[in-house]
C-alpha cells in the first residue's frame, strides 16, 4: 500500500496521485495498469502517466465534443475540437443502440444498459479522445451513471466492473478507522495522527497479504450460521484469523498438553477472536 499526505495549501490531490503512480510503475516496471478513481481524480486522464490506463466518473455537465476533423490543407490554424455534443444526460435520453449487458458490481453480477462513444473531453484532455460509457440501470431502479476511460478500444462491461471494483479502497479506508483506530488515535501530538494514519494502511495491507497467502483460507473464516449468503471474507475475518493463529501459538506452545484441553482451548479462541 502506497501513502501521501495531503496538506492544505501543499501539493494537490492529483499531483499526489501522479507520484504514487510513478513510483509504482517505476517498481514493477514489466507491468501494465489500470488505475481507477472517483470523480475528485478526472484530470488524471489528462497526464500521460507510464503504462498506466486511468478509469474515473465524468461530469454531468461535461463539454464534449467531436474528434477534430481532419486537416484540409489550406493555411491557418487546424481545428482543436469538433462539434459539441449534448449532454450526457440528454444523450442518455435521446440515443438508442443500448447493449444489455451483465457486469460485476461488488462482488454481484448484474444487468445493466451500456451505451458508449468516443468522444472529446476538451476542458479535462485536450491532446486526445477518450471513451464515455452512460450506465443504466436494466431495472430502472437507480440513476444513471456516466463513466470515462482513456482506453477507447476497452469493452465498455469492463469500464463498468472496473469502476465498481474502486470500493474496495472505500472499505479500505472504513476498516483502518473502525478497526485499527486511525478515525481516534492516542496519541495528538506533533505528527503522531499522521504516523497513525499511515502506519494503519500499511497494518491493513499487511494483514490482507498475510491471510491471502495462507495455506487454508476456508479454515481461517468458519462459515457463520446467521450469515448464509456470505461468500467472501472481510477485513474483520482476516484480522480474527491473524488473532487466533498468533493466539494459538502462544498458548499451545507454552502450555502443558497434560493441562490444556486443545479442544475446547480452540473454541475459545475463536469465540475471542471474532469478539475482540
Amino acid at each position: 500500500m502506497l501513502v501521501r499526505l495531503h496538506r492544505k495549501g501543499g501539493t494537490n490531490t492529483i499531483q499526489l496521485a501522479i507520484e504514487m503512480m510513478v513510483h509504482v510503475a517505476q517498481w514493477l516496471p514489466e507491468r501494465d495498469f489500470c488505475l481507477v478513481a472517483d470523480g475528485a481524480y478526472a484530470p488524471l486522464i489528462r497526464y500521460s502517466l507510464p503504462r498506466t490506463i486511468v478509469g474515473s466518473r465524468m461530469r454531468r455537465n461535461a463539454a464534449m465534443y467531436e474528434p477534430p476533423p481532419p486537416r484540409t490543407g489550406m493555411r491557418g490554424r487546424p481545428r482543436k475540437k469538433g462539434r459539441r455534443l449534448a449532454s450526457l444526460p440528454d444523450l442518455a435520453n435521446s440515443v438508442d443502440g443500448w447493449v444489455r449487458e451483465t457486469v460485476s458490481l461488488r462482488g454481484r453480477a448484474v444487468l445493466r444498459d451500456l451505451w458508449a462513444r468516443e468522444v472529446l473531453w476538451y476542458l479535462a484532455c485536450p491532446d486526445r479522445t477518450v471513451l464515455s460509457v452512460i450506465v443504466r440501470d436494466a431495472q430502472g431502479l437507480e440513476p444513471d451513471d456516466y463513466l470515462v476511460t482513456t482506453d477507447t478500444a476497452a469493452s465498455p462491461a469492463l469500464v463498468v466492473s472496473a469502476y465498481a471494483d474502486r470500493w474496495s479502497i472505500e472499505d479500505t479506508f472504513r476498516n483502518t478507522k473502525h478497526f485499527l483506530g486511525a478515525e481516534d488515535p492516542q496519541s495528538w501530538v506533533g505528527v503522531g495522527p499522521e504516523r497513525v494514519v499511515s502506519l494503519d494502511c500499511w497494518v491493513s495491507a499487511a494483514v490482507w497479504d498475510w491471510f491471502v497467502a495462507a495455506p487454508s483460507q476456508q479454515s481461517l473464516w468458519p462459515a457463520r450460521p446467521w450469515y448464509p449468503g456470505k461468500r467472501t471474507p472481510s477485513f474483520a475475518d482476516a484480522v480474527a484469523a491473524l488473532r487466533r493463529e498468533v493466539w494459538a501459538r502462544t498458548i499451545f506452545e507454552t502450555s502443558s498438553r497434560r493441562q490444556l484441553n486443545r479442544k475446547n482451548a480452540a473454541t475459545l479462541l475463536d469465540v475471542l477472536a471474532a469478539a475482540t
